[in-house]
């Protein structure tokens, strides 16, 4: 989304980019009518020379000066070819990369880009003590930005499509069920007992799809619903195209996770004015402005996050506070004009030779 978020705006805010894409999906044809050159190519293998060639004549046909990858699989493609060019090479670091493949290609790739992107500081401090990272090159703190235009409200709403009162309080959820992005949902679906039994009109939303590789994750959660008799409270609705309807139905948006970088959803529902309750971890520290505009809950710990959500409940002017808070504070920091502005500046130093560390 944040790649598609930037071919959308990368000619209003100055950026001549050609967007390159070796597979399908289901945002293949948002991409293509994105306003961005988008050039579809096929990988047959994991190391694919005929498609490092392909790309080597589009990067000389375009005269393109910077590449940019956000795999290290697509970064090893990159690398071979630009090999022996005068183009840059940069790459965004997102956090873990699962599999034996996408780390030997980390391994090999990250020396040889000639500037790095860590999409939080905390981020940049792991990878730095792990990879050496600020060795020999420029590496910059650019967090994550969204497109405002494409948070607009349809109208629909989630409580009439759930058969739920309008008057109830919901809570919910926007993470995929994945074993590598260690959203912890249970935590969640096991504070939810305490929550209902002090709100009788409190609901929850669970927004994100089940995972092929670790489908457990999933189904565990809706098996503790169905055991702890709140299955009728808990809304498993999978994948979601209308994102923006589902926030603006919310009455806080929570996210529970062991592990971030720069979430997206996060930094979405703070930019529709949402009250958040996230996990106390650094980098969701870091989005939310230190906590200034969440209220945080130890990590894993049930009981504190139950707390922290039956507090919200009878408080709507605290929750108008602390949403207000939250949306100034994304507006100022997370738009996408703002990270393509970033962007921008980071590939010019990039053709420098200082080096540079801002984390």
């Amino acid at each position: 989304m944040l790649a598609l978020d930037v071919c959308r705006n990368a000619k209003a805010n100055g950026l001549d980019l050609t967007f390159l894409a070796t597979g399908g999906g289901d945002l293949e044809d948002d991409f293509r009518e994105s306003g961005a050159d988008f050039i579809s190519l096929k990988r047959k293998s994991p190391i694919d020379l005929r498609l490092a060639t392909q790309i080597r004549q589009i990067i000389r046909d375009r005269k393109v000066q910077i590449v940019h990858s956000h795999q290290p699989v697509e970064a090893l493609h990159l690398y071979l070819a630009t090999r022996g060019t005068n183009t840059k090479r940069v790459m965004t670091l997102h956090g873990e990369n699962p599999g034996t493949k996408n780390a030997l290609a980390l391994r090999f790739v990250l020396p040889r880009t000639d500037g790095c992107v860590v999409i939080s500081k905390d981020m940049g401090n792991t990878f730095l003590n792990s990879h050496k990272l600020g060795k020999n090159k420029q590496v910059l703190v650019i967090t994550n930005g969204v497109d405002s235009k494409r948070l607009t409200f349809s109208g629909r709403n989630l409580r009439d499509e759930l058969g739920i009162p309008a008057q109830s309080f919901l809570l919910g959820m926007v993470a995929n069920f994945s074993p590598v992005a260690r959203k912890d949902q249970m935590t969640v679906c096991k504070a939810l007992p305490q929550v209902f039994k002090s709100v009788p009109q409190a609901h929850f939303v669970f927004v994100g799809s089940r995972s092929v590789a670790a489908p457990q994750l999933f189904d565990e959660c809706v098996e503790f619903c169905k055991r702890a008799g709140i299955s009728e409270r808990v809304h498993f609705l999978g994948t979601r195209a209308d994102i923006a309807d589902v926030l603006r139905s919310l009455d806080v948006f929570v996210l529970s996770s062991e592990r971030e970088g720069s979430p997206i959803a996060v930094i979405e529902a703070m930019m529709l004015g949402l009250p958040i309750v996230l996990s106390d971890i650094e980098a969701l520290r870091e989005v939310s402005n230190d906590a200034a505009c969440a209220r945080l809950f130890r990590t894993g710990d049930v009981d504190d996050l139950a707390t922290k959500l039956i507090s919200l409940a009878d408080r709507s002017d605290f929750r108008a506070r602390l949403g207000s808070q939250a949306q100034q504070w994304a507006t100022a920091n997370f738009t996408i004009e703002n990270h393509i502005s970033n962007l921008i500046s980071f590939y010019g130093s990039v053709t420098t030779t200082i080096t540079r560390n801002d984390f």
